[in-house]
């Protein structure tokens, strides 16, 4: 897929060239320069006349009409020197590979020095490249009928430096491999729920241990009885489909201690119960293991990069449907923990889930947990689509997080739990606690519920109702899934030092 040189050649016979460049004054340097000097200053003169624009992700095509062997010269907008990000430079390369989708292009070729400033090395330019590559060319494969044409992709990506050719190509590989294991979540959730089952989703965990080696456990309906998993159990009730309790495992250290623990919500598709979603809003809900995918794609990553970390993955799957088996509002359940729960909203499904995957991710030995789940659609009300709803017990970890969901260019924005929150969800008259005390603050209701089960363990919730999914393209993906949180994730755990040195 890519190849690192650090000479370039611009007679070299190739599709296209990608060029970074910046603005205020727009400056052709290095291979740009080259260029413009080999067209006789014509680039100069496109410049001056805003035929090529630098302004911040503006893509300009330029054809050299057989006076280079390079056919066609396409310069990315960076905007301002000093101002370049990570997280422009990786959406510039997004938009820029987004504009060649119907050019039917093979191999394409990147200046790749003419993409760096001061705060972006060319390192970092190679990880925001191959990692935007993934990204911006995903499309979910569907199930219309197909053509017999075949379609042309960009199959080669020729990338010039000056800088070490084997680091380059290391971060190549590296943000290659958390694109496509992005884009792994996305076909994941964007897979409707008749083909889908949590006994699918098991069976995808299982190849993934497999491929990567991981330890494996699937509990089936009567290892949760044993265990007592009722609160999992009483969400399964109404379904044909078998519920699963799946587990993977993943020691990156001697000692089996300092482990993270990620849970991920796994309900293949959501009505709500006897809680029944509207006409409208239960459209969609094939998404409502957004979670599990997230958790599932962050293992990938950790399976190709093999981190010396130790992580368990927790995913309580199952659908949540209506029969004359489901539960009802006014139940009584216990969990796990032994803790007892009045039902008081079957849509409340999630945290009750949840419940029991903290727990058992506690007896795995987690030290570390962060939940990811599209739980609430309180959250979208609180913070939009375009911000993660987070909730925590412990500032140090959640430090940890947000650093890590920084630099994935994930963002997340932690909303309180308060003593008065936990008592509201302690404030069943029959039942340690209800899962559903009301319409306010119903994002934090369901992080406080959750927080119950995780008790003194440090713990970060994350609630991806407005950010698992999306109606509008972006540089970086289309309409759809979106993967979130793999990526922030897997760089928790590549990050995360812990007590790890003790």
């Amino acid at each position: 897929m890519f190849t690192v040189q650090n000479e370039i050649n611009l007679e070299w016979k190739e599709e296209c060239l990608f060029l970074g460049v910046f603005d205020k004054p727009i400056k052709l340097t290095g291979t740009a320069k080259d260029a413009d000097q080999k067209l006789e200053g014509q680039l100069t003169e496109l410049a001056k006349e805003g035929e090529i624009s630098a302004k911040k992700k503006a893509i300009t095509k330029i054809h050299t009409l057989g006076r280079l062997g390079i056919k066609r010269l396409i310069f990315v907008g960076l905007g301002k020197e000093k101002e370049l990000t990570f997280e422009t430079l990786r959406e510039a390369f997004g938009k820029a590979f987004k504009s060649l989708k119907n050019a039917k292009f093979t191999s394409l070729s990147v200046a790749l020095d003419t993409f760096t400033a001061e705060n972006v090395d060319a390192y970092d330019a190679a990880h925001a490249l191959s990692e935007a590559f993934a990204l911006a060319t995903y499309e979910f494969a569907g199930y219309k009928q197909k053509s017999n044409e075949t379609e042309k992709k960009i199959e080669q990506i020729n990338v010039y430096t000056e800088a070490e050719t084997g680091e380059i190509s290391a971060c190549l590989t590296v943000g290659h491999v958390f694109g496509r294991a992005t884009n792994s979540a996305r076909d994941l959730v964007n897979t409707p729920g008749n083909l889908l089952t949590a006994t699918d989703l098991a069976e995808y965990a299982v190849q993934l241990a497999d491929r990567y080696s991981f330890e494996a456990e699937i509990l089936e309906k009567e290892d949760m009885l044993k265990l007592g998993m009722g609160a999992m159990l009483a969400v399964n009730q109404g379904s044909t489909e078998a519920p699963k309790m799946i587990v993977l495992k993943y020691q990156g250290r001697e000692e089996w201690k300092n482990v993270i623990g990620l849970v991920g919500k796994g309900i293949t598709f959501d009505t709500g119960g006897y809680s029944l979603k509207t006409k409208t809003g239960i459209v969609g809900m094939k998404t409502d293991m957004a979670g599990a995918a997230a958790v599932l794609g962050a293992m990938e990553i950790i399976g190709e990069l093999r981190p010396e970390q130790n992580v368990v993955a927790v995913i309580p799957s199952t659908d949540n449907m209506i029969s004359g088996n489901a539960f009802k509002p006014d139940d009584v359940i216990t969990a796990m923990s032994g803790k007892t729960i009045e039902v008081l909203n079957t849509d409340a499904e999630g945290r009750l889930v949840l419940a029991d995957a903290v727990t058992y991710a506690q007896h795995h030995g987690a030290d570390y947990l962060v939940d990811v789940a599209t739980l609430t659609g309180g959250v979208i009300t609180a913070l939009g689509n375009d911000m993660t709803g987070a909730m925590s017990n412990n500032e140090e970890w959640f430090e940890h997080v947000l650093e890590a969901s920084f630099e994935a260019g994930e963002p997340i924005w932690r909303l309180p739990i308060t003593e008065k929150d936990k008592e509201r969800v302690r404030g069943s008259k029959i039942a340690d606690l209800n899962n559903s005390p009301g319409s306010a603050g119903h994002a934090i209701m369901g992080g406080a519920f959750i927080g119950e089960f995780a008790e003194n363990t440090p713990w970060v919730h994350l609630d991806i109702a407005g950010t698992g999914a999306t109606s509008s393209s972006s540089d970086l993906g289309t309409a759809g899934a979106t993967g979130v949180m793999t990526r922030t994730l897997a760089l928790l755990v590549e990050r995360f030092e812990g007590q790890n040195s003790e």
